[in-house]
């Protein structure tokens, strides 16, 4: 099994400020934190995205797309839940103190957004499409974070509608278009995950392990926006795995981008029989 990418650049602002601060760096949304933990979770290199898709299919020899997929799902979940819940019982203690508390949540926040950006550019790859320009991967991101409000700001901005969105918008769409979606994307949200990820951060700093609970079940239920926010951008999965990976590569900013193909030749049947296992999770994460 083999293929053959190329890895998209690590990210500035791989330190994650604390919430609050008053410094704000340069970025989408003026907010050093965050913009931090946005380019972060945008610079997982393609290869660790190909790597790990390939290595549930290696595990799951006679697995569908669909079933890969819903591997990457249960994956997924597991990540940002555990994180959350082991975020949210470090801050409960009775040591810790608020501001390391809240500390601690920036930094879940951040591996939210990774983990969040790994599964979303793993499903695409199932789907034969590989994002490796920021700009891209940050409108799939903020799309599905977002949920059925990113769909609807992609469709008012672009016209695609609310539905398999994904390949046209990531494959076809110029550059001034992507900047233009994640404009939008930024502003909804920063209204909407501010609210719903410090309503989060509040009950992690819970006592009595009270934050533990809410920090894990809070994350899972942001995850599932996120799956079903995915389901609803790329459609079905396909019948069979892709042999080549497309990937847009911009010239022009006006312009449709050139659309490459990535020879990748993994060998694997798409039979839907056999016993599926997820194996060990080695998430994808940045550098």
């Amino acid at each position: 099994m083999s293929a053959r990418h190329r890895s998209l650049p690590p990210g500035p602002g791989s330190d994650v400020a604390v919430p609050g601060a008053d410094a704000v760096a340069p970025g989408p949304t003026g907010i050093s934190f965050i913009d931090a933990a946005f380019d972060k979770a945008v610079a997982i290199p393609s290869a660790a995205i190909a790597a790990h898709v390939e290595r549930l299919r290696r595990r799951n020899p006679h697995a569908s797309p669909d079933q890969i997929i819903r591997l990457l799902e249960k994956q997924y979940l597991l990540a940002i839940s555990a994180s959350g819940g082991a975020v949210g019982a470090a801050a409960a203690a009775p040591a810790v103190g608020t501001s390391v508390g809240i500390a601690l949540t920036a930094s879940e926040i951040a591996s939210f957004f990774a983990a969040s950006s790994a599964f979303a550019l793993g499903v695409a790859h199932v789907h034969g499409i590989g994002v490796e320009e920021t700009a891209r991967r940050r409108t799939l991101l903020l799309a599905t974070v977002l949920g059925e409000q990113g769909a609807q700001t992609v469709g008012a901005e672009t016209g695609l509608g609310t539905k398999a969105w994904a390949r046209t918008l990531l494959l076809n769409m110029p550059t001034t278009t992507i900047k233009r979606v994640n404009s939008a994307l930024t502003r909804r949200v920063l209204r909407r995950q501010a609210t719903r990820q410090g309503a989060l951060a509040f009950g992690r700093l819970a006592p009595f392990g009270i934050g533990a609970v809410i920090g894990a079940t809070g994350a899972r239920a942001l995850g599932r926006t996120v799956i079903t926010a995915a389901h609803r951008a790329f459609g079905p999965p396909p019948a069979q795995f892709p042999r080549t990976i497309e990937i847009a590569v911009s010239g022009s900013p006006d312009q449709a981008p050139q659309r490459v193909l990535e020879a990748f030749d993994v060998g694997a049947p798409g039979a839907t029989n056999g016993p599926i296992t997820g194996g060990p999770t080695d998430w994808p994460t940045p550098r």
